[in-house]
């Protein structure tokens, strides 16, 4: 058997979904939908579905009118991750709940699905999502290419063919044509501009294609992953990638159930670095005080999120400093949080930040643990001579501190305020998640403007 054979076949047989994958998959579910009514009214998300709009029977959430499955898929997609306050997983990173929710939603609601397949579709794309995080860790960013974007396309065409109940021969024709639909450069980085918020619904909807065509008969190779020209050769220039990791204890062990819930709306190797600065600020520090800060960082992140530094330090816009540990930091330190509000306009171009982000320095650790874990380091010197240090070892809403239901539920309502609807709204919409697994139709009419 191939490899893409052996993961299909692990995955279409695999039993019934123990209650702590259920649980994550509910947890992914609210996440992504809130974040996306929080985007709804955002330029690029207004963008993508003027551009788009093909009339069908889905729902693009938080907007009037019914749309086709590609236009659900992608702008559900882009406003899910748009501003990159979506789940993640420790030892990518990759962003899955923004691919493969809608796509399993968009799907569902196409072909009328019940609750229970779509929860299990949602699982099985983010299952693969992660598991192809294991074949070549650090490879696919270093030759210029997003996971999320090009593992997203080969996870939705996973989740739609398990939604569909496709055969493991069909499975693996969807995951061989999806390969070839795989894309996303991450050039975005060089001016903020907006293409990787589209990666993840680009992928949603590239992958119900691709399940769909090998359901009506079209084939794709077996040997996607391990073949000469095959996928991480393309992605990650490598021929030795390590399948047999990515295949153990598939359809038994998930490793989705440890998918990260982010507190800031930022890259996620920042996320540690601004627990350590709001440490230190909460010390009593004052601004003037401070004449440098210098950080331990992984060499693996560098080219995303500190470099070029005197662009990190003063990035043009709101959405590239998202992708900045020295503007992450800043913010932490003076605003005590990095949600949506500190990443708009108005916050980026504050001189004082700018100020503080500009006294940011790094110093690469050859013993960092990324990407199995990630960390944070902050050495603060002042003018006085005294030094303020803080280091933390774990991403916080991860496997090591897991955001609490609660928590989640609050930034769930936090982001449906943030894209203007009600407190009673959301809770309305809070209600009808928690009842979808028992629906017998996927119906997300209720949630359209």
């Amino acid at each position: 058997m191939t490899v893409a054979e052996t993961l299909a076949a692990g995955l279409e047989q695999s039993a019934a979904l123990p209650d702590g994958v259920i649980a994550v998959c509910e947890a992914v579910l609210m996440d992504v939908t809130g974040l996306c009514v929080a985007a709804r009214g955002a330029d690029y998300v207004r963008a993508t579905l003027e551009a788009t709009g093909e009339a069908g029977p889905c729902t693009v959430l938080g907007h009037a009118g019914s749309f086709d499955v590609a236009t659900a898929a992608l702008c559900n997609g882009t406003a899910a991750h748009g501003e990159d306050f979506d789940d993640t997983f420790e030892g990518g990173p990759v962003h899955a709940g923004a691919v493969i929710v809608p796509a399993a939603l968009a799907a569902a609601e196409r072909h009328a699905i019940g609750g229970g397949d779509t929860l299990r579709a949602i699982a099985v794309g983010c299952e693969v999502m992660c598991r192809l995080c294991l074949v070549a860790p650090k490879r696919v960013h270093q030759a210029g290419f997003h996971p999320t974007a090009v593992f997203g396309a080969l996870g939705a065409a996973a989740a739609v063919s398990s939604l569909l109940h496709l055969p493991a021969a069909q499975w693996v024709n969807a995951l061989g044509i999806a390969g070839s639909m795989a894309s996303g450069i991450i050039e975005y980085l060089a001016e903020g501009t907006w293409t990787k918020r589209m990666h993840p619904g680009w992928a949603a909807q590239a992958g119900y294609r691709a399940a769909r065509m090998a359901q009506a008969g079209f084939s794709g190779p077996r040997t996607l992953f391990e073949g000469e020209h095959g996928f991480f050769h393309a992605f990650a220039r490598s021929h030795d990638g390590n399948f047999e990791a990515m295949l153990d204890g598939v359809g038994s062990a998930w490793l989705m159930k440890d998918i990260a819930f982010k507190p800031y709306a930022c890259g996620t190797m920042a996320h540690p670095y601004i627990d350590c600065a709001r440490k230190i600020a909460a010390q009593g520090i004052a601004e003037a005080e401070i004449v440098a800060i210098e950080c331990n960082t992984a060499e693996g992140i560098v080219h995303r999120l500190w470099e070029p530094l005197a662009a990190k330090q003063s990035p043009p816009n709101g959405y590239a400093a998202k992708f900045s540990i020295p503007y992450a930091i800043a913010v932490g330190m003076l605003r005590d949080d990095a949600g949506l509000a500190e990443y708009e306009e108005r916050v980026v171009h504050d001189p004082a930040v700018r100020a503080l982000a500009g006294k940011v320095r790094y110093v690469i650790d050859p013993d960092n643990p990324y990407p199995d874990r990630f960390t944070g380091h902050v050495r603060v010197t002042l003018a006085s001579g005294d030094v303020h240090e803080t280091s933390q070892n774990h991403f916080r809403g991860g496997r090591d501190e897991p955001v609490s239901p609660a928590a989640l539920e609050a930034k769930f309502m936090a982001n449906c305020a943030y894209g203007g609807w009600t407190a009673s709204r959301a809770h309305e919409a809070l209600e009808a998640l928690r009842s979808l697994r028992a629906a017998q139709r996927v119906d997300f009419r209720a949630w359209r403007a």
